[in-house]
């Protein structure tokens, strides 16, 4: 009951760009002809593009951030009293359990519709992560390619795969870094009007293909032939 809205707290902590990045790990063993290492979700923290958003948006959206967390501090000074009382009631001798439950589910349900609340207030700060991800996301594949072709690489792996063989290769990420930096330098911060992320658009267009399909009215079935 303590630890209210860890996960708002998180969320705004982490779009302020206090959380710790990634860092690039650097090659330390000797390198295998046509075979290389990279994270590929440290590279995208540590692009230009990424940092320099991650410093834009506290400003940008300096307002949603002074609104979420001014009504958070509203809110938990809506529940602290009454988790003082529940923690009191719980501790007597012969506790009230209906009265308890009912303490418990009022508390639940402030703390629900109050981070509903505020990802709601948040919503335009989420959605600017996710537009300038997805943007730096869409130069990835290329950058990869293009690092993996000047450095002769033919097999990529991931860090989780390297520890499972104990493989030691040469290490990719600044190389990828560089050739994403060079494709992206900066991102746009403000999605435009009406842009949705990939996840909703892919299934919004797998929605509509079901839904186009079922009143196609085909059938599946063996139709009935003439004499």
């Amino acid at each position: 009951m303590k630890t209210l809205f860890k996960s708002a707290i998180l969320a705004t902590s982490l779009m302020l760009g206090s959380a710790a990045q990634p860092v690039l790990a650097q090659s330390s063993g000797p390198v295998v002809q046509g075979l290389a290492v990279a994270n590929l979700d440290a590279v995208i923290a540590n692009s230009n593009a990424f940092r320099t958003a991650q410093q834009q948006r506290p400003v940008t959206y300096k307002a949603q951030l002074d609104q979420a967390e001014a009504r958070r501090k509203q809110i938990e000074a809506q529940l602290n009293p009454m988790v003082t009382k529940f923690n009191t009631d719980s501790k007597a001798s012969s506790p009230n359990q209906q009265l308890l439950a009912q303490q418990a589910q009022q508390i639940q349900q402030i703390q629900q519709s109050g981070q509903q609340e505020l990802q709601t207030i948040l919503q335009p700060v989420a959605m600017s992560e996710a537009y300038v991800n997805e943007q730096i996301e869409d130069k990835l594949d290329q950058a990869v390619k293009n690092a993996m072709n000047k450095k002769k690489v033919s097999l990529l792996l991931s860090p989780q795969a390297v520890l499972a063989v104990n493989a030691q290769a040469y290490n990719l990420n600044q190389d990828i870094l560089n050739e994403l930096n060079t494709l992206i330098p900066a991102a746009q911060l403000v999605p435009p009007q009406g842009w949705e992320p990939r996840q909703v658009r892919e299934a919004r267009a797998a929605q509509a293909a079901q839904q186009g399909q079922a009143g196609s009215g085909v059938s599946a079935g063996p139709q009935p032939q003439g004499r």
